[in-house]
Formats: structure tokens, sequence, C-alpha cells
């Protein structure tokens, strides 16, 4: 848990003390912002199925472990 706590403040640390500074001016135009928004679409359009597949195979995985449980009780 300590290793978690000291791993976040060191990500979070740096990017607060850029943020605040402004070392960065951003001069993007539409087109940027235009293929960024792109680039999220793709992502999620990726994710959804992902999400989806990975609760079908928690579902499969417990209808086994409980279809098993029953087989065991069963012949006990």
């Amino acid at each position: 848990m300590r290793a978690l706590i000291i791993t976040i403040a060191g990500i979070i640390a740096p990017a607060s003390a850029m943020a605040a500074t402004g070392m960065r001016e951003d001069n993007s135009g539409i087109f940027v912002w235009v293929f960024l928004g792109f680039c999220a679409l793709i992502v999620v359009a990726q994710v959804i199925p992902a999400v989806l597949m990975a609760t079908g195979m928690v579902k499969g995985i417990v209808s086994v472990v409980n279809n098993e449980t029953v087989e065991v009780a069963a012949k006990n």
C-alpha cells in the first residue's frame, strides 16, 4: 500500500508542478483537436467490446464453478 501511495505521488507531483508553472502553451489548431477526438472514438469503440467480452468470460467462469460445486454437493 505504501508503494502505491509513493507511486501515485511520484506521478502527480511533477504533473501538477508543470500545470502550475504553465511550462507549455497550447497552440493547437482545430485539426489537432479533431484528430485527437477521432483517436478517442477509436479507443472507446474498442473498449466497449473488450468490456463485454470480459464480463462474458467472468460469467462463464462463475457458471462453471457453480456447476462444479453443485455436482460435488450432489455426489456427497
